[in-house]
């Protein structure tokens, strides 16, 4: 069968373009080239605004680094253990740079030792660096905390305005902490309920503004104040 011309020309030119890639593959592979070489390192983030100046330094190689002698592992390991940073992904592009996605924690509260506010993810992680003024728009923590604060977070939010802080005590409960001097002992199980009873108590009777020191809630069969 006759090929046209325009067959010979295709196949041609596919031999040209295969011959090429193989050779910058083989010359990648072994070093050659700029290819093979690390120039650059982009870093994106899930949000807005974080200081990427310590992903930046986990990530960096020294520049003209064979792109093949990068221990990936090695490199998402130092990213992982980088402040802030909740999750990571380095890849290597086929140009021989790399690329570096970051998850961030986000704060959702703040932890204070007395002196600092350390901003908090929902699972306690110290997330930025710490200020010396409190976020009045945070929910407030001292002492240990458990492994997930998101839910006590949330409900301690409709607060905000008359909650102090929260402690978390003997490991199991919640303390409340109000503006006005009042403790709120809190059940072990659904304090958000206990949480939201005690906004319609305040509204009603504003028991949050009576001479009181503390609001026993711990029993859902009866509140005692003293």
């Amino acid at each position: 069968m006759k090929r046209s011309i325009w067959f010979w020309l295709f196949f041609a030119l596919s031999i040209i373009l295969a011959t090429y890639f193989a050779v910058r593959i083989i010359m990648t592979t072994m070093g050659h080239g700029t290819v093979s070489r690390v120039r650059t390192i982009s870093i994106s983030a899930d949000m807005r605004g974080p200081d990427l100046n310590p992903v930046a330094a986990a990530a960096a190689v020294a520049p003209g680094t064979h792109t093949y002698s990068v221990d990936l592992s090695a490199q998402n390991a130092r990213i992982a253990a980088t402040p802030g940073v909740r999750d990571c992904a380095v890849r290597r592009m086929p140009n021989g740079n790399l690329k570096v996605k970051v998850e961030m924690h986000h704060a959702v509260a703040q932890w204070t030792d007395g002196q600092a506010y350390f901003p908090l993810s929902a699972d306690g992680t110290i997330v930025k660096r710490p200020r010396d003024t409190r976020d009045a728009a945070s929910v407030l923590f001292r002492g240990t905390l458990p492994a997930d604060i998101s839910e006590i977070t949330k409900s301690a939010h409709n607060m905000i305005g008359k909650l102090d802080y929260l402690e978390w005590i003997e490991s199991r409960r919640w303390n409340m902490q109000t503006l006005g001097g009042i403790t709120v002992m809190l059940p072990e199980d659904n304090p958000a309920a206990a949480i939201a009873t005690l906004m319609v108590l305040d509204e009603k009777h504003g028991l949050l503004s009576r001479d009181i020191s503390v609001i026993d809630m711990r029993d859902d069969a009866r509140i005692l104040v003293k």
